[in-house]
């Protein structure tokens, strides 16, 4: 398994998202998705992503019910995060909060429903309404200071909010810690960050970038076809790539992704996760599941090489095939704290 450095610790470059164990994703099984977890310590994943908001507090739970007493605890990272509060009045409501005290108070939260060490922690979503990301760092600077996290790091975010808040944690820590990750949707279909400097600025300040949906939530799995191939309450249902207009077009993508696959012996979910790490020696990816087969099947992602005529080649197929659709519905974007409609 590749191995690559973050918060200190060097793990898989191939680690595992958690979140559709406990929601999002259709029907949920927590034994299947403790299985899933223990066979992923047995094929040498040791970075695992969860946050507060899945599930609401659920899958917090069931990494501690996994890993707070494993023996292998100390080798393994346990990515958490906060910042996205659920209205209780109306759970589909979605409240961006960055103030020092939410962030404090969601440590001691998370920290008792996974009852173990939190190695990474990520403000989840970031906005200029409310906190400065000055006055954010500082607070995640201070649970740095205290031993409390390993690592800080941020969630979609712009290149210059990246700066500010590295330049902040580095001045909250006396130098000791920067950002130690930025988390981002990156993949064939969301290729957002090559164009936009986030990229190219956690490279020139040494932050490791951390990939979610790297198989496009799936569409590159060449396994969704049609709306009627998601579950009824699968979140996808409700985004731009997934509608009944667009999710053929871009199913065409995923079903040339999957020749160039089959010529290197592989798949075009695994080739989709390989492409990811190519871009960038800093570059983790947290493909989620809660299939042990589809487990495997990215984890083998991991050591696959791709040589540059088969990167040419994937590259032709992005420019004669477009993605249809964004990420998010505008209104999406807006309640994530995320200003602007994103483009490939």
């Amino acid at each position: 398994m590749t191995k690559r450095i973050l918060a200190q610790k060097t793990v898989s470059a191939v680690g595992l998202g958690c979140m559709g164990m406990s929601e999002f994703y259709g029907a949920t099984d927590e034994a299947e998705s403790l299985a899933v977890l223990h066979r992923a310590l047995e094929l040498g994943v040791d970075h695992f992503d969860t946050a507060d908001m899945y599930g609401d507090g659920a899958n917090e739970v069931l990494l501690g019910r996994a890993f707070a007493a494993h023996p292998r605890r100390d080798d393994l990272l346990v990515a958490t995060k906060c910042g996205i509060a659920r209205d209780p009045g109306n759970p589909s409501s979605r409240i961006i909060d960055n103030s020092p005290e939410y962030i404090r108070s969601a440590w001691a939260r998370s920290r008792e429903r996974l009852g173990t060490r939190i190695d990474l922690y990520y403000l989840h979503r970031i906005t200029d309404r409310g906190a400065h990301i000055e006055t954010s760092m500082a607070a995640m600077g201070e649970l740095l200071n205290e031993g409390k996290i390993g690592g800080a790091g941020i969630s979609e975010a712009k290149a210059e909010t990246i700066r500010r808040a590295h330049a902040a944690l580095l001045e909250a820590t006396g130098g000791r810690h920067g950002l130690a990750a930025v988390q981002t949707e990156f993949s064939l279909m969301s290729r957002d960050v090559e164009v936009n400097d986030v990229l190219a600025t956690c490279d020139e300040l040494g932050i490791a970038l951390v990939a979610y949906s790297p198989i496009g939530r799936g569409l590159l799995s060449g396994r969704i076809s049609k709306p009627d191939d998601l579950a009824g309450d699968d979140i996808r249902r409700t985004l731009p790539r997934f509608s009944a207009d667009a999710i053929g077009r871009n199913a065409d993508i995923a079903a040339r992704i999957a020749e160039v696959a089959e010529e290197l012996g592989a798949t075009s979910s695994q080739v989709a996760i390989a492409w990811v790490l190519t871009r960038s020696s800093r570059v983790h990816a947290i493909p989620g599941t809660k299939r042990i087969a589809y487990l495997e099947e990215n984890r083998g992602a991991a050591d696959l090489v791709l040589s540059p005529e088969i990167l040419a080649r994937i590259d032709a197929v992005l420019e004669a095939n477009p993605v249809a659709g964004t990420r998010y519905t505008p209104e999406m974007m807006k309640a994530y704290g995320m200003d602007v409609v994103d483009r490939v």
